[in-house]
């Protein structure tokens, strides 16, 4: 049975030691590698760190910055990554958090970071590839594991805008990868396309189903996805067969018309998560590449990636909505209406909950945010069981399946109704000539604002709207923009769309 992560890199690392387990455009990385490498990182750290303790990774998104996680969890500690190009400030706050004894970054991000002024030891990668192995050492913090100690803590913003740090442990991630790798028929011959940034829990999805099956892991360059061009080379020259993605990282390809130039030949899965996937989008990659695997994702970085899945198993119209499906083994979603009651009613709101194996370990040194997020499920009056409340809204159609609606804080009341943003997305996006849709309340001016990539304007876009809504949905207000901001994780800005008012 396995019980660390590190399995997975050790079996891989036995059954194909040549084979290539990480790459990017500069470098490439075997499986006895990649173990070499994360065992003498790890003995470098266990020289300087206790059990279970941080290791903030100051590193850019590359194939070696995988060494170093790697490295963190053969210490017997958990890794976090912390994004340089992030300001100075939210930096600090994520170190202040950790209460990190070091870091471990490059000599170049050293130079640039002088400002910082880290009060603890900055350790350089460097050299940690450079440590000599301490076999001790390292079966000592191997005997010493347990399945529920933290693997990773992923740094999100919370409503106030403050980071909060989700910790994760081995077990909730052994137990995802097991069910993802099967259910999606993931084997060594894969090569995965990681799109995601390393602090973002997408990647997660590209790095374990890699090690597990002793697949290679392709890191893409931030910069191709503003690149069509390159990003459908990088594709198809990788001989890329699996793409894990952010839904407006795939809508880059398929508003630009990408492939018009190249269709990739080896892609054979293409699953994406973080947003509702406009249908308008999706069928654009089915038109040209009809023979893949689609697979809507669904699920918040608290649960350890995701607790749902669809698999496209039908033509979808524009006007329609892509169901989030069903929950992945060993985990049990449900809605729960305002009064915690089980709601199971077609067409009924609830708020989307889960329990199960897959629930984080909570925020890092941040008991009121855990207390109020991971609850005592309602439901249970009998024993403990942890509930994750996500704060989005779901109903069921007359089949019993689940749908995605909107988030909570996107639920408002306006000219004295209830009304979901999301619906309002769904019909807007369905409309001829319109490439993307995000809806926003200005709450002081009671102004609903739809911003839109598209060609038609404001007079025949409410003219189209009026037979898919009532009028009093019918945003009050249009903004077309060239592009949707996107944020570092891959959704749309809807701040920096409101400040572009």
């Amino acid at each position: 049975m396995i019980q660390n992560i590190l399995d997975y890199l050790e079996n891989s690392a036995a059954s194909c030691p040549e084979k290539t387990a990480y790459e990017d455009l500069e470098n490439h990385y075997t499986y006895a590698q990649a173990l070499e490498y994360a065992r003498r990182i790890g003995s470098a750290l266990l020289a300087v760190l206790p059990q279970n303790a941080p290791v903030p990774v100051l590193m850019e998104k590359e194939a070696g910055t995988l060494h170093v996680f790697m490295g963190a969890v053969c210490a017997g500690c958990f890794y976090t990554l912390v994004e340089p190009e992030q300001p100075l400030e939210r930096i600090r706050t994520i170190l202040e958090t950790l209460e990190a004894q070091v870091m471990v970054t490059t000599r170049s991000i050293k130079e640039q970071l002088q400002e910082l002024e880290f009060p603890g030891k900055i350790l350089l990668a460097e050299e940690l590839l450079k440590h000599e192995i301490d076999e001790d050492g390292l079966a000592g913090r191997r005997r010493a594991a347990c399945d529920t100690d933290p693997l990773y803590a992923i740094f999100t913003s919370g409503s106030t805008g403050a980071p909060k740090g989700v910790v994760v442990c081995h077990r909730s991630v052994i137990d995802f990868t097991e069910h993802f790798t099967k259910i999606f028929g993931f084997d060594r011959n894969d090569v995965i396309g990681g799109q995601a940034p390393f602090d973002f829990d997408v990647s997660v999805k590209d790095i374990y189903p890699a090690l597990k099956v002793g697949a290679t892991l392709e890191v893409i360059p931030k910069r191709f996805f503003s690149v069509p061009k390159k990003l459908l080379d990088f594709l198809d020259d990788r001989k890329v067969t699996s793409l894990t993605w952010a839904v407006s990282a795939l809508c880059v390809i398929s508003m630009l018309k990408g492939f018009r130039y190249k269709v990739p030949k080896n892609i054979r899965r293409v699953m994406f998560s973080g947003e509702v996937m406009p249908v308008k989008q999706l069928n654009y990659w089915r038109t040209y590449l009809p023979d893949v695997l689609y697979v809507n994702l669904y699920g918040p970085t608290e649960i350890t990636c995701n607790c749902t899945y669809y698999k496209i198993d039908r033509e979808f119209g524009e006007e329609e909505q892509i169901p989030v499906g069903e929950p992945f083994p060993n985990e049990r979603v449900f809605l729960l209406g305002e009064e915690d009651q089980l709601v199971t009613e077609a067409g009924k709101l609830g708020e989307i909950c889960v329990t199960g194996t897959a629930l984080a370990l909570g925020y890092y040194r941040n008991e009121e945010k855990t207390s109020q997020a991971f609850v005592q499920n309602p439901l249970n009056r009998c024993y403990p069981e942890l509930m994750y409340r996500t704060g989005d809204l779901g109903r069921y159609d007359e089949k019993g399946e689940l749908y995605y609606v909107t988030r909570k804080d996107f639920q408002i009341k306006h000219m004295g109704h209830r009304i979901e943003l999301g619906e309002i997305e769904v019909a807007f996006q369905a409309l001829n000539g319109i490439e993307r849709v995000c809806c926003v309340y200005d709450e002081p001016n009671t102004k609903i604002i739809g911003f839109y990539v598209g060609e038609p304007e404001a007079k025949e876009i409410i003219q189209q709207l009026t037979e898919r809504l009532p009028r009093f949905m019918i945003p009050n207000i249009f903004r077309k923009v060239e592009r949707m901001p996107i944020t570092k994780n891959g959704k749309i800005d809807r701040r920096a769309l409101m400040a572009e008012l």
